[in-house]
């Protein structure tokens, strides 16, 4: 029996229940699932860090089966960064850990008076006192409660950054998968909610033969991919060369757009520190890092770095040091740090700094000092000196330095940009600018041009090509984010990864569909799953609405849209191997009309001029008995 669990810190009540069947099949779970109770019960109101703040785990109907990539669960509430609809998605154990104890949901609700955790099992759920893990390290957390033996569970909690309401803090599992997005940690502190023990005491999930049958034949898809076999060998890291080439690698917090010395911080460079390929629940992608500094200052033993860590804390901040950008994302994760918003927050300080803007007594501030980098990580996640500004985020912190540091701002709705370089990757630039939770890369994930997928766009936009695929043509870039958009709510909202999906279109919600519809016994057509999409895209919108955002907020740094940039050639040099620059830009790059993409997406969605949706569009999604604007 599918079941929900509703808990009250404050009054210390707990009561669990059957998930009702209408609701999940009208938004599937998950991410769907989560929106329309955040919706229902966490208005305008509500401030983030306030006990009436809800926060929401949940888990997709796939999470924790064979199927391919089963292995995510989502964190929702309303975010202390952005202060609006918010949610964080992690892989890892510990969402197939909660599907097998049975649960589609977690509703917390309320402040407890004291350190708390929430212990779950198939059977019962408990507040627990957790003074003694208050204070302590992820690592310490998960070694306290489980002694590192998975037969003992799975833990999701937050470090000292959560603790001290640091607005992107994120919520860890596994010591190193981060949830990290929107600020969920710093909700989860402000509630005195150190962390959720999940053990499922060896239970999984019964589901067909049938079902398992199509899940291998997937998972086959998967692993004959081109694109799946890059992220196998080298992991996420496989990004970084190819993105130096186009010109779509921020650095220095956007001044530019590559770096010279890719060779240090590209696939190859991490490959030197890996010790271990990872894989999350029922994957066969294992696209994850485990790495080692052996020795010196920087020596540590960690998951990761991913892509984005590594563009986040090295080139953003002109960190060429690999050991360095390594033990910076350890740290991060022990502090419950989004390493996404770290990075860029690090940047824009130090760009102020560049500009006469900030200065600190014990720090630096000098791009590409990584003490600067550790220091100011150490300092933000307990705000510290300069850490009690910058652990705002970077729309607050400009505000309060002063009306020259806003442009430095790379941010969205007031959450920082993930790494891409919106002059040169117009999809994404869109797809930033439009994401209901703030500036975020996999909210839309509109890789098709990028990638060179032909295939795919012959399949879904057979009447826009070449235009589509022209990677400078922004005209039909909004039909691209628009389907992607759908796309990646039904891969949120059934619990399964985006890299079977959008990032790679190895499967298609076709074949996402056939699967689903065995295990639930009943027939679902991918068309219905993207409708499902649409439909949580729309909720999540007027969850924003509702608080007064609209075009307004659908907006890019200045620097996108008005700065361009030069795009340079780096060859190798053949004695020293150090890149060397072309004598001359191979191009100039920039967004030119943010405008334009807006009028195109908000009518392909059938939403007004200032992006609300239509009493139509509500209609014909079933979503006419809600708010209306």
């Amino acid at each position: 029996m599918p079941k929900t669990a509703f808990v009250n810190l404050t009054t210390g009540q707990i009561s669990v229940a059957e998930t009702d069947a209408d609701t999940l099949r009208r938004w599937l779970g998950g991410r769907g699932y989560a929106a329309s109770i955040l919706f229902d019960n966490v208005g305008p109101d509500v401030v983030p860090l306030d006990a009436d703040n809800w926060l929401i785990f949940s888990v997709g109907p796939l999470t924790g089966t064979p199927w391919p990539t089963a292995a995510r669960y989502h964190v929702t509430f309303k975010s202390p960064l952005t202060g609006a609809y918010g949610y964080a998605n992690g892989g890892g154990f510990f969402g197939p850990e909660l599907a097998h104890a049975g649960y589609d949901a977690l509703f917390v609700v309320g402040r407890a008076p004291s350190p708390v955790l929430l212990h779950v099992t198939p059977d019962d759920v408990e507040i627990l006192p957790a003074d003694s893990l208050w204070g302590l390290e992820v690592s310490a957390v998960e070694e306290k409660l489980t002694s590192g033996d998975p037969k003992r569970g799975r833990v999701a909690c937050i470090g000292p950054a959560g603790e001290h309401l640091v607005r992107f803090a994120g919520i860890i599992s596994d010591r190193s998968r981060a949830a990290g997005r929107c600020g969920g940690g710093a909700v989860m502190g402000s509630k005195n909610l150190k962390a959720v023990w999940v053990e499922a005491q060896g239970h999984g999930k019964d589901v067909p033969a049938e079902f398992k049958a199509v899940a291998r034949e997937a998972s086959r898809r998967l692993t004959a991919h081109p694109g799946i076999q890059s992220l196998s060998r080298w992991g996420t890291a496989h990004l970084i060369a190819p993105k130096n080439a186009s010109g779509d690698l921020p650095a220095k917090n956007h001044q530019f757009p590559q770096v010279p010395f890719v060779n240090r911080v590209d696939a190859e460079a991490l490959d030197g520190y890996v010790v271990q390929h990872k894989g999350c629940y029922a994957c066969p992608i294992r696209c994850g890092r485990v790495s080692r500094v052996p020795r010196g200052p920087y020596a540590t033993h960690t998951g990761g770095p991913e892509y984005e860590t590594i563009d986040a804390l090295g080139p953003m901040c002109w960190l060429d040091d690999m050991a360095a950008i390594i033990h910076a994302n350890w740290r991060c994760n022990e502090l419950g740090l989004d390493t996404i918003s770290t990075g860029v927050v690090i940047a824009f300080a130090m760009e102020c700094h560049q500009r006469g803007l900030l200065q600190d007594a014990e720090l630096s501030l000098e791009w590409g000092d990584p003490q600067t980098v550790l220091g100011l990580i150490e300092r933000i996640a307990r705000r510290e000196g300069i850490g009690e500004l910058l652990a705002e985020g970077t729309a607050r912190a400009a505000r309060a330095i002063g009306p020259e540091a806003e442009p430095l701002a790379m941010q969205v709705k007031g959450m920082e940009l993930p790494r891409q370089e919106p002059r040169i990757a117009k999809g994404f630039g869109l797809g930033h600018a439009t994401s209901n939770r703030g500036a975020d890369h996999l909210y839309a994930l509109p890789t098709i041009d990028l990638a060179g997928a032909w295939d795919v766009a012959e399949r879904l936009f057979p009447d826009l090509l070449p235009d589509l695929m022209d990677v400078a043509n922004e005209t039909y870039k909004p039909d691209m984010v628009v389907y992607t958009e759908h796309y990646n709510a039904v891969s949120d909202a059934l619990g399964i990864c985006k890299f079977s999906t959008t990032e790679t279109f190895a499967l298609f919600p076709e074949d996402v569909a056939r699967g689903l519809s065995l295990l639930l016994g009943h027939e679902i057509t991918g068309d219905e799953l993207l409708l499902v999409g649409e439909r949580i895209v729309n909720l999540e919108r007027l969850y924003n609405v509702r608080q007064g955002f609209a075009r307004a907020q659908d907006r890019l740094p200045r620097r996108f849209t008005a700065e361009p940039v030069d795009v340079w050639a780096f060859t190798p040099h053949p004695e020293t191997g150090e890149m060397v620059r072309s004598a001359e830009p191979v191009r100039r790059a920039a967004l030119i009309d943010l405008e334009r993409m807006l009028d195109r997406y908000y009518a392909l969605r059938g939403w007004t001029s200032e992006g609300v949706p239509t009493r139509d569009t509500l209609c014909r999604l079933g979503l006419e008995g809600i708010y209306v604007p």
